[in-house]
C-alpha cells in the first residue's frame, strides 16, 4: 500500500452522501494521523471554496495513480 503524506492528492474510495461527495472525488491530505491510519482531507471546488474538511480512515482514501483522469461534476447540495 502506497503511503499518503501531507499535501498529497487523494481519491475517495467510497461515497460520502452526507457531504455530497462521491467515490473518486479528489481531495488533499492536510494532516496525517497515527502514521497513516487516518487523515484530515480537504475537498475544494474549482472556485476555491472548501466543500468539506473531514477525518477519513485509510480505507476511505487512496493516493492518485498515473492512470487516473480528472473529472468535473456539479456538487449536489448536502
Amino acid at each position: 500500500m502506497n503511503p499518503i503524506n501531507e499535501l498529497d492528492a487523494v481519491a475517495l474510495t467510497c461515497d460520502l452522501p452526507a457531504h455530497g461527495l462521491m467515490r473518486g472525488d479528489v481531495g488533499t491530505a492536510v494532516l496525517v494521523h497515527s502514521n497513516g491510519a487516518a487523515f484530515e482531507v480537504e475537498f475544494v471546488g474549482y472556485d476555491g471554496h472548501t466543500v468539506a474538511l473531514l477525518t477519513l480512515e485509510r480505507s476511505q482514501v487512496r493516493p492518485l495513480q498515473n492512470h487516473d483522469i480528472p473529472h468535473a461534476r456539479e456538487l449536489e447540495p448536502a
